[in-house]
């Protein structure tokens, strides 16, 4: 193997191309017409336009992919995570063609991702689940009649897919309809499937996962375990190694059920296998994902492998040789992505304008931000991991912590505050955390002095700076002003959509809060509603947003419908 096609793009088609690089490979990258200038193609050996923006068109566009990998000569392709990552179709597609496929052979992506297959398969060997069924659902009625055996609250899971989409928590049995429509249009639109499933929600437990290996001669390895308990709508912000929160008994334990969950769909290559621990300390498998997983950076820093060099080293023909593998150390990853941890962590697209990554001993950052990037609301909002590591918890607590006031970013907004807060909460420095403690314990300092305004991604502007003295003492100051005209017109991507509501005061104009396609809209023009009430949900960086009525009274405009796309600030209703 000396070439291989990265079919991603963002900091892990960096992180890929890297290693790849190490290794002495040809690296051949993707890009949409968005990422022509992106960090990742100037890293390749070589670059192929994939598609128009939309990932439909380009980094799901399995035909093009492999076209271009037959052009460029490519020997391998490796999918990163996301997109076609777990597609088992592509996987097959790939080894009919006969390029080498990094990672699991597609009966074992098409087994275990498959929900209910997969915990047929882990039930099999011995690997303990979550209460819940094993057959698809659908009807409104299935599901209620579920959450009377099971007991509330119940999860509405999609059969086909993780990562928080397609999943919706139950509480009450008026939430049913919607969460059940909510679920199988998520997990339709992610996933191409909207099949779901139902399990009993476990009460406050931690997301804990174990990192596999499995190589083509039969031989396992398990690399130690992943706390991923600071969530936020069921998506990670926080994941550490060792977990707080396992004894050594629990850790060999996890680390057997994990080889056997691998085990029970014929595993290759890397893996992960996640756990739900209850607050007993008793373990159920939730899913396996069949690929490379976001976090794999925590392991590696107290490994000292490189797992992306594992799965290319596997995915050769290479028989696993890792001897005896002691982690040492303690490691933390933050996910530093573009939301507004002040507004209830709405994406912020919008053009970065300043960037400066701390550094420093046990310090790493994965990224494929530059000043000038503009984030778009075509992908996902991850612009970094934060990766530091500490001999002990507490060393790696206080090196994150400088590492976080070290990072600069200005023009979108960041997760970083949260981070901080998070690591000055006595619950999390205890252990003391779970799945649900983000969004019920923590509460942000609104008058942090690290938060930035958002750029608006409609408009390009550019850094200015100056100096300035203040009795004596020297200041740098830099602002953002409007790019340069160009021909005399100012520089700007498409037209900006105003409000156009009316004028004076603004109740009962309701606007879009980011830029987004509208997938469903609740209520009519004419009809009633309340204050709180949904009017329609926003699609926007792979979520989903509620935006809710500012007042009760009567629909008189209603601008938007299913499939539209909206601008940040746009009118989508107005409520008399």
């Amino acid at each position: 193997m000396k070439s291989i096609l990265v079919a991603n793009r963002g900091e892990i088609a960096v992180r890929v191309i890297r290693t790849a690089r190490d290794m002495g490979l040809r690296t051949i990258a993707i890009y949409s017409e968005l990422d022509r200038d992106a960090l990742h193609v100037d890293l390749a050996d070589e670059a192929w336009n994939v598609g128009p923006a939309p990932a439909a068109q380009s980094y799901l566009n399995q035909e093009r992919i492999l076209k271009i990998a037959h052009d460029s000569g490519a020997e391998a392709i490796h999918p990163g995570y996301g997109f076609l990552s777990e597609n088992s179709q592509f996987a097959r597609k790939v080894e009919e063609s006969n390029i080498i496929w990094v990672g699991p052979p597609a009966d074992a992506i098409r087994a275990m991702g498959d929900k209910i297959t997969s915990r047929r398969n882990a039930e099999s060997h011995g690997v303990p689940t979550v209460p819940g069924i094993t057959d698809p659902v659908t009807t409104v009625d299935e599901v209620a009649r579920l959450a009377e055996e099971f007991g509330y609250p119940v999860a509405i899971k999609a059969a086909h897919g993780g990562g928080g989409k397609g999943l919706r928590v139950v509480s009450e049995e008026g939430q049913l309809t919607d969460a059940f429509e909510g679920a199988r249009r998520e997990a339709d639109a992610y996933f191409g499937n909207p099949e779901v499933y139902v399990e009993k929600y476990l009460d406050k437990p931690r997301h804990v996962e174990a990192q596999i290996l499995f190589d083509t001669h039969g031989n396992a390895e398990f690399l130690g375990e992943r706390d991923c308990s600071v969530q936020r709508r069921h998506q990670k912000l926080i994941e550490e190694t060792p977990s707080p929160g396992l004894t050594e008994k629990q850790r060999r334990a996890l680390g057997k059920a994990a080889i056997a969950a691998g085990k029970s769909c014929g595993y290759v290559n890397a893996g992960t296998v996640e756990f739900l621990v209850d607050t007993h300390g008793d373990f159920y498998f939730l899913e396996m994902n069949t690929r490379l997983q976001v976090e794999h950076t925590v392991t590696e820093l107290v490994t000292g492998l490189d797992l992306v060099e594992w799965q290319l080293r596997i995915a050769a023909g290479e028989e696993l040789d890792l001897g005896t593998v002691k982690p040492h150390g303690h490691a933390m990853e933050f996910r530093i992505n573009a939301e507004d941890p002040f507004n209830n962590y709405l994406p912020t697209p919008g053009q970065v304008v300043e960037w400066t990554e701390p550094a420093g001993p046990g310090v790493r950052v994965d990224s494929w931000i530059r000043p000038g990037t503009t984030v778009t609301q075509y992908y996902d909002n991850l612009l970094a991991k934060l990766v530091v590591w500490g001999s002990d918890r507490e060393a790696a607590i206080s090196r994150a912590k400088r590492a976080l006031s070290e990072f600069k970013v200005r023009g979108v907004s960041t997760t970083i505050p949260a981070h901080l807060t998070v690591l000055d909460h006595e619950d999390f420095i205890d252990g003391r955390h779970h799945t649900k403690w983000m969004e019920e314990s923590v509460e942000l300092n609104e008058s942090d002095p690290s938060v930035s305004p958002a750029m608006p991604e409609e408009e390009e502007v550019t850094r200015r700076d100056l100096t300035v003295e203040v009795g004596g003492r020297r200041f740098a100051v830099s602002y953002w002003a409007p790019a340069p005209p160009v021909g005399g017109q100012p520089r700007r991507k498409r037209p900006k959509l105003e409000s156009t509501g009316p004028s004076g005061s603004p109740d009962g104009v309701v606007t879009a809060p980011m830029q987004g396609t509208i997938v469903k809209v609740h209520v009519g023009a004419g009809e009633s509603i309340k204050t709180g009430e949904p009017i329609c949900v926003l699609e926007a960086m792979k979520m989903e947003n509620e935006v809710k009525s500012p007042a009760s009274g009567e629909i008189v405009d209603l601008r938007v419908e299913p499939g539209d796309t909206v601008a940040s600030g746009e009118v989508i209703a107005i409520v008399k």
